[in-house]
This record gives C-alpha cells, structure tokens and sequence, in this order.
C-alpha cells in the first residue's frame, strides 16, 4: 500500500502545523496492473505488499527490493487479502469472475447514440447481462437495442453472411479507419483481462487495435466501444 503523494518541493511547513489527512493515509491499491506501474515508477511510495500465492513469481523482483528497503510483503490466501484490502480488493475479484453490468450499460449508451440496432452477447458464464445497474449506466440505451446471445467463433459464419466481421486486439491489428461502404460491420470486443480467443479472432475479417502512448495496458472495454464505434461508423 503506497503513500499518498508527497507535497509539492514548494509547499513549506512548519513541524507544529498538522499534516492534511491526504498525505497521512495509506491508499489501498489493487491488482496486478496498479501494482507493478507504482513500483516501475515510483517504488518508495509502496509501503507494504500483499499478495496470493499465484502472484509470487511474478511479484518477485517487487518483493526483493521491499526487502532491500526494509519494508513488509507478505503471502495471503484470497480471503485475507479481501479482508486486509477491503471493498477494492471485493471489486477486483468479482471483476476476475464476470464482466461488469457497468460495463454493458456504457456500450449499449454508446451504441444507440451512433444508431446501432442490435447487440450480440457472448453465450459464457463471464458475460455480464442486462441488469438493473447496466440499465441504469444505460441511460435508455437498452430500450432501442436487440440483444442476442451467440458463441464464438461459432457464430462467425452465420454472422459472415451480413456483416464483416472487426475484431480487436492490443498486440497486433490495423488502424481502424472510416468505413468505406460495402458490408455493414461487426464489432467483436474482448474480454478486459485476456480479449478475443485466438480461434475468434482467426475468424475475423479484420483485426485492429486503438494505438495509444504504452503508459498503460489497455482501455477499458466501454472506452474503447466507443472510440471503434465512432470511427467505423464515420460515413
């Protein structure tokens, strides 16, 4: 758990005057991607480590320099660190099991402002359907949609039939640039943690991603709906 950060090199204060509570509390911070930015650009904020017995090998260059520093790291089972970490610690679970409504909600906002008429959910336990927190991200959105449920890549042909098929990717794949007429496209979103399964995007007439700095990993999925959608529907 890191410090908050420090005060600016040119905030002055006396030793009596109190510290604002920003800068005396711990932050919790939870999963792998928060973790390792922190200590890749500024370890000395970090002033203990919990972790599953999973996440060791790939924790273990972060715990040595805890070590070299001094510093608490410890290995917990999942209920301990659900308990040492609190309700950040729940959400980052739950988020492993199952796509979140939220999630659902913002693509089906963003897909009834740009006039979309239909959504195709994947037939899986970890896809997140309509429920009252998605319907309420929504905003009216699931109200002018079709939903549908469909597994891939066993749909693909059938889909092929009417749509071209754009699936997306972080590791490879084009720009994607405005739609050029021809077949309506479909847009295939992966999962947050791991995208499109390999037999998915083999089945894809064309795979692009979103280029971005490399300061973080990826969008998320909502996020990065949005930006496709806008520009495959450019006309």
């Amino acid at each position: 758990m890191p410090r908050q950060l420090p005060p600016s090199p040119r905030s002055k204060r006396t030793p009596s005057q109190a510290r604002p509570p920003h800068e005396r509390e711990l932050l919790r911070i939870c999963g792998l991607a928060a973790v390792r930015a922190l200590f890749e650009r500024d370890p000395g904020r970090v002033e203990r480590l919990f972790f599953e017995p999973g996440m060791r090998g790939e924790l273990d260059s972060f715990c040595q320099g805890l070590a070299r520093a001094r510093k608490p790291y410890r290995q917990v089972d999942g209920a301990e660190l659900v308990r040492i970490a609190g309700t950040a610690a729940r959400r980052c679970h739950r988020r492993r099991v199952r796509r979140q409504p939220h999630n659902l909600g913002a693509i089906a906002r963003t897909a009834a402002f740009f006039g979309l008429g239909r959504i195709v959910l994947a037939d899986c336990s970890a896809q997140a359907l309509p429920s009252g927190a998605a319907y309420r991200v929504a905003e009216g959105g699931l109200e002018h949609l079709t939903l549908c449920r469909a597994q891939l890549p066993a749909a693909s042909h059938e889909l092929r039939q009417a749509y071209r098929l754009v699936g997306t990717s972080l590791a490879k794949g084009s720009v994607p640039e405005t739609r050029a007429g021809g077949r309506p496209v479909a847009l295939i979103l992966g999962n947050e943690e791991t995208g499109l399964e390999v037999a998915t995007l083999a089945a894809c007439d064309e795979v692009v991603r979103i280029p971005g700095s490399g300061h973080v990993q990826s969008l998320n999925v909502a996020s990065a709906a949005a930006i496709l959608i806008y520009l495959l529907t450019r006309s």
